[in-house]
């Protein structure tokens, strides 16, 4: 039925326009559809405005209500980790043993990501790089960046899946600074990891809001703050710029791997053996370096 009667909402969207319809519908409320200039308006009969306002009042409200315990659902089922925490623990252990760049120890001559070595070979550089810093200043902001941003990423994905990212995406970032250099250039630091967390989480709030508990946002919003910290944290006078890109981007691009493919959340067994498992991909990569 068509005729005089009175718009009780007004949208865009015909699919939200034809979700309204089928509520009151439900409700037994004569309504018809009209396509107006200003969008897509619901017509009721003048007698009928009253209750057509208040059925599509309850539906808004159970929609809200629904998400709210979805929302709710999805935090409460992953628990707190302190991942990252113990890793930048481990970073701060392991400065201890290998020293400061100048002291000139073994460990930097085996260990830092050398250009001309890696493209000669020894990949293992791009993973023992990440665990060796320059001196203490350096270490006490990549590990406050780990303890922070590595937490974030295992809290959304799983300690073995976040980890097993973050290692892939700082060696992956590694790994294509050497073959940007080729020559003439070795770095260490944490700080291609650190980026390859900015890149994993910008992902995750782009594609998956959703499944990781925060609320969508439009995706140029998201990608320029990220592109906005890796400017201002990333570029310093003594910065590894190409190395912190590189691990942003490689990030990136695991996270977004991660947000299309991983439709639930890995087991507590599975994430813990992938832990596991990267602590043993970091110690073997020591053990060829000697």
């Amino acid at each position: 039925m068509e005729g005089p009667g009175t718009a009780v909402r007004v949208t865009l969207s015909r699919r939200h326009a034809d979700d309204w319809a089928v509520v009151l519908a439900a409700a037994g409320i004569p309504h018809w559809l009209r396509r107006r200039l200003d969008g897509w308006a619901l017509i009721v009969p003048p007698d009928d405005v009253a209750a057509a306002l208040e059925a599509l009042a309850a539906y808004d409200h159970e929609n809200a209500r629904q998400g709210a315990s979805a929302g709710d659902e999805v935090a409460s089922t992953r628990p707190l980790t302190i991942v990252g925490v113990v890793v930048a623990l481990l970073l701060v252990g392991a400065f201890a043993i290998t020293g400061p760049r100048p002291a000139r120890s073994a460990w930097f001559e085996h260990g830092s990501a050398d250009a001309a070595r890696i493209m000669a070979g020894e990949w293992w550089r791009t993973i023992t790089a990440l665990t060796l810093h320059a001196d203490t200043p350096h270490l006490a902001g990549n590990a406050v960046a780990i303890a922070v941003l590595m937490t974030a990423v295992c809290w959304h994905l799983g300690p073995g899946v976040g980890a097993w990212l973050l290692l892939l995406a700082g060696a992956g970032g590694n790994a294509l600074t050497a073959a940007a250099h080729r020559a003439d250039h070795a770095s260490v630091g944490a700080s291609t990891a650190v980026f390859a967390a900015v890149g994993i989480l910008a992902a995750l709030r782009i594609i998956a809001p959703a499944r990781v508990g925060v609320g969508a946002r439009k995706w140029w919003v998201v990608v320029a703050a990220a592109l906005a910290l890796l400017a201002l944290l990333g570029t310093g006078p003594e910065a590894d710029v190409l190395a912190h890109l590189f691990g942003f981007l490689v990030g990136g691009g695991l996270g977004l791997i991660a947000a299309f493919t991983l439709r639930r959340r890995v087991s507590s067994p599975v994430q813990w053996l992938l832990l596991a498992a990267a602590g043993v991909a970091v110690a073997g990569a020591w053990r060829l370096a000697f």
